[in-house]
């Protein structure tokens, strides 16, 4: 389930805007029923649970995303290696480095 925050990010850039710590305020008093919106200062309406739960799937697959792009850069040699890498073995053996941590990784 995508968290509230990535949902509210998406509904922002369809309405043409930004995330902007100073509009907009989470919180979640830790009652059990999760996060909600404790601010909204932006020049369009508060979004309503049901705006929100549009962007379920969209907001999934960002998730997603994120967790595949940060698991690469976790993986892949730092950019020193991969100079050293392409300066003694070539590209196409840097290549074939790359190639294992994006097929460890796949974006689905």
């Amino acid at each position: 389930m995508a968290n509230l925050k990535t949902k509210i990010d998406l509904y922002l850039k369809a309405n043409s805007k930004t995330w902007d710590n100073t509009k907009v305020s989470l919180q979640n008093n830790s009652d059990g029923n999760g996060d909600f919106i404790s601010s909204w200062t932006y020049d369009i309406a508060e979004p309503t649970t049901e705006q929100i739960d549009i962007y379920e799937t969209a907001g999934n697959t960002a998730e997603a995303l994120r967790t595949v792009l940060s698991n690469r850069a976790n993986d892949y040699p730092s950019i020193e290696d991969q100079l050293d890498k392409i300066y003694h073995s070539g590209i196409d053996e840097w290549k074939k480095v790359i190639k294992a941590t994006k097929d460890k990784f796949p974006k689905e």
